[in-house]
């Protein structure tokens, strides 16, 4: 295994960030790590980085102790944080160079070797003569993923890696993280599914510091605990009092528009039961649709991320 943690917090105060959770990445793996805002996802991976200490429980990083020998396993890690620090004022092979020596690479020609594979791997060539500050935020991000790899890192921990890019630049870093992962082991956090399903052979989700799922994609939308149904319906007009919660099997609703639900539930076709009711209360449908169990109705099942009861 790659990573292994177990029984892991971090507590502050009287409250757990991060309560006691189990789970292991074998090497290899491009894993995503989801959870809503505060849920612990950086907490869990600045522990698995020696960046703060656990409260308790066991991280193991490539087979060594990584909270009894911290600066081997940070050896072994390329770190990404969710704010990418940079020296603006530095020209990116001056950075590289600067970051090689503070991963412990010595000798001008290591160095440079150095900086010159993290810049083919991350595509950084046209760039690579730039200061940082005068780059688009997309190539920013390539520079503190360049950071990450000097080292030649068997683990990457990458802490929302596309945030703020635009949808090219994510598709060009989506292309890049799948590339190193062929090589390397790779934890990211991220909150858009679309790049997880995309990237990931497995998924960990995180609520309130517990670990709530964790397995491959299809294997989660296949297993009946997560069998949910997502449907979308239309009215001719708004509805002066929401009926859904009169059918047990509809779990939440929110809704997009004045006239347009979106509706889940546990059953796996509410479109009868909807249709039923809505003869019943004299609400004419006008359009009607399920989505297939996705990622994303996954996700707001185990966080409970999901509109109005």
């Amino acid at each position: 295994m790659s990573i292994t943690v177990s029984n892991l917090g971090k507590r502050y105060g009287q409250q757990w960030a991060v309560d006691h959770v189990d789970f292991s990445i074998q090497s290899g793996e491009i894993v995503g790590f989801l959870g809503p805002n505060g849920a612990g996802k950086s907490t869990t991976m600045k522990m698995i980085t020696g960046y703060i200490p656990p409260t308790i429980g066991n991280i193991e990083v490539c087979g060594i102790d990584a909270v009894e020998n911290s600066i081997e396993t940070r050896k072994k890690i390329g770190y990404l944080p969710e704010h990418n620090p940079l020296y603006l004022d530095m020209y990116v092979l001056e950075y590289l160079d600067y970051a090689a020596g503070l991963a412990g690479l010595s000798g001008i020609k290591n160095r440079k070797e150095a900086a010159n594979r993290a810049i083919e791997l991350t595509q950084l060539t046209p760039e690579r003569t730039k200061k940082i500050g005068q780059l688009s935020k997309g190539y920013r991000q390539r520079v503190g993923l360049a950071q990450a790899l000097i080292h030649n890192p068997q683990v990457l921990i990458l802490d929302e890696p596309t945030s703020g890019l635009d949808p090219i630049q994510v598709m060009e870093m989506r292309e890049v993280i799948k590339n190193l992962g062929h090589e390397k082991t790779v934890l990211l956090s991220t909150h858009i599914m679309q790049e997880v399903e995309a990237m990931c052979s497995r998924v960990i989700i995180i609520n309130q510091g517990k670990i709530v799922a964790n397995g491959g994609i299809e294997q989660l939308r296949n297993n009946q605990t997560f069998n949910q149904c997502t449907v979308r319906v239309e009215f001719s007009k708004p509805l002066s009092n929401p009926w859904f919660s009169e059918i047990s099997a509809i779990q939440s609703w929110k809704e997009l528009n004045p006239s347009t639900y979106e509706i889940l539930g546990n059953a796996t076709d509410l479109r009868e039961q909807i249709s039923r009711k809505a003869g019943e209360h004299g609400d004419i449908i006008i359009a009607l649709q399920q989505e297939e169990n996705s990622l994303e109705t996954i996700f707001k099942s185990v966080t409970g991320h999901v509109g109005r009861i």
